[in-house]
């Protein structure tokens, strides 16, 4: 038979033989059809337990058979033939368990299965039990006191006892295993039998599903933002509010804050108790203190956030757009100078420079390093001297572009906010702009806003993608030019050579960008 087969019989019969199902224990054990020294020993003791002495000498044969070196086994089958008055053997089983003792005071077989000790002197004592059934009272004293001597647990109330009654001509009792102590299979063995699952089961990671527990693998659910509806068979399954805060009073109810979002799995008569489920877990609440979700969010613009779970994602549509706008949006087109040069110019080799190299150029005595970011990375050396208008030429030749067609900007005390590059605010020369030991500006084609007035300078707090002909795109962190008022909720903006009309909400007035007039 299988040897998983035989540990499963094996650890069920010991199961019974622990619940004193003796005549259980023996059924299962007799479908064991190859038995080991160990699960015959279990046999024998069953039929020790009920009685059947013949039957526990046979599987006692057979222990030995199996195990020719076993001393329990010697040890047990000399008892059992004591009480059926087969002296002669029981008188050599002694011997044989003695010698397989092998001069050692204890034997430990715990590690084979069986919680007993079996000691020296309980050997002794069974053999003079067989010799006062002989009716040889010298010999079983004589054999006694050697069991005097010997060490072991509980020997000597018993073997003085045994003593006393040799010496009153009395039958001793032979000393058997314990009733119920057997040979068990190994604990590793039998947690084997378990079914064990090697590839484990799903783990919810991440999820936009609130306080989500799913582990299964179909069906799919539709990961979407806000609020997961269970699939339940009820029809008054929703989600509610709860009016106040409610303390669990009692087994199977929750524990819930006031205003919290709780989903009502059964509003079924429960002694006024309603079926909810609140940060993953389902428990009982006070039907009273719920009210439909509805009443507490009459606000439109108020954001509705779960327990314990994640908020609606923010409108992102722009307000109603402005009637009736005051000019329509002026059309830029690039001048010829512009147009016939869309391309750097590529017969001067010092206009291309790359990043790295213009970085680490030595500077040299009374000049300094300009690295200027266009449409690609270009640097060119000025004295420290060059004033705003200088340089707005110089860049403005290398590029191949009337200077009055780009813009230089620069970024203030370290700050991401490109501040235009203005003469007449103050700037003289580049000992204004410059930070360890170079210059860094950022150039953009545009042509001049002609009888058009800069109110003031705003950021771009995100990205916004034109809806219409009419709109101004930008990317986060543009500066923008304001131009004009639309309305509380629009601008009208200028940026890289385009201008056209946003919402307000998009950018921001950080400090520092003053009126600009241009």
């Amino acid at each position: 038979m299988l040897y998983i087969e035989l540990i499963r019989l094996w650890d069920e019969a010991v199961g019974l033989i622990d619940g004193r199902d003796w005549q259980g224990a023996l059924t299962k054990l007799n479908q064991i059809t190859e038995h080991n020294c160990r699960t015959l020993f279990t046999v024998a003791s069953v039929h020790i337990a009920l009685g059947q002495v013949d039957m526990a000498i046979k599987a006692l044969d057979q222990v030995i058979a199996k195990d020719q070196c076993l001393a329990v086994g010697f040890f047990q089958r000399a008892a059992v033939h004591t009480m059926a008055n087969r002296l002669e053997e029981a008188l050599s089983d002694c011997i044989w368990a003695q010698k397989y003792m092998r001069e050692n005071p204890v034997i430990d077989y715990k590690q084979l299965g069986l919680r007993y000790k079996m000691y020296s002197w309980q050997v002794l004592y069974n053999a003079a039990a067989v010799h006062s059934r002989l009716q040889q009272w010298d010999k079983a004293n004589e054999i006694l006191q050697a069991a005097s001597q010997e060490r072991g647990v509980g020997r000597s109330n018993l073997v003085d006892t045994a003593l006393e009654k040799v010496s009153k001509r009395e039958v001793l009792t032979p000393l058997l295993v314990p009733e119920g102590e057997v040979f068990r299979p190994r604990k590793q063995e039998v947690e084997q039998l378990k079914p064990r699952n090697f590839l484990g089961e799903a783990k919810v990671i991440t999820s936009l599903i609130p306080n989500d527990d799913f582990r299964g693998f179909d069906p799919l659910r539709p990961q979407t933002p806000g609020y997961y509806e269970p699939k339940v068979e009820g029809q008054n399954s929703r989600y509610m509010t709860t009016t106040s805060a409610y303390v669990a009073k009692g087994a199977g109810e929750l524990t819930v804050p006031a205003g919290a979002q709780v989903f009502v799995h059964s509003l079924d008569d429960r002694d006024g108790l309603a079926i909810v489920i609140y940060d993953g877990k389902r428990g009982l609440f006070p039907k009273f203190l719920l009210e439909p979700r509805t009443k507490k969010n009459k606000d439109k613009n108020k954001r509705i956030e779960l327990a314990n779970g994640i908020p609606h994602p923010p409108a992102l549509n722009p307000p109603n757009r402005p009637q009736g706008l005051a000019q329509p949006r002026p059309e830029l087109r690039p001048s010829s100078a512009s147009a016939a040069h869309t391309t750097p110019p590529m017969s001067n080799s010092s206009t291309h420079v790359p990043a790295q190299q213009a970085q680490t150029s030595a500077q040299e005595h009374g000049s300094v390093m300009v690295k200027v970011h266009y449409k690609y990375t270009m640097a060119l050396r000025v004295p420290l001297e060059t004033s705003f208008r200088d340089l707005q030429e110089k860049v403005a030749r290398k590029l191949g572009q009337p200077a009055t067609n780009i813009r230089l900007r620069h970024k203030k005390d370290g700050t991401a906010i490109l501040t235009p590059l203005d003469g007449d605010k103050g700037l003289n020369s580049l000992e204004d702009v410059i930070e360890s030991g170079r210059a860094t500006i950022w150039c953009q084609s545009e042509d001049p806003l002609a009888n058009r007035t800069i109110i003031y300078q705003m950021v771009a707090l995100y990205d916004y993608t034109a809806q219409g002909l009419e709109d101004l795109e930008f990317s986060e962190g543009d500066t923008l030019d304001i131009l004009s008022e639309v309305n509380e909720e629009w601008l009208e903006g200028h940026t890289a050579g385009n201008i056209g009309i946003f919402p307000r909400s998009f950018a921001h007035r950080p400090f520092g960008l003053a009126h600009v007039n241009v």
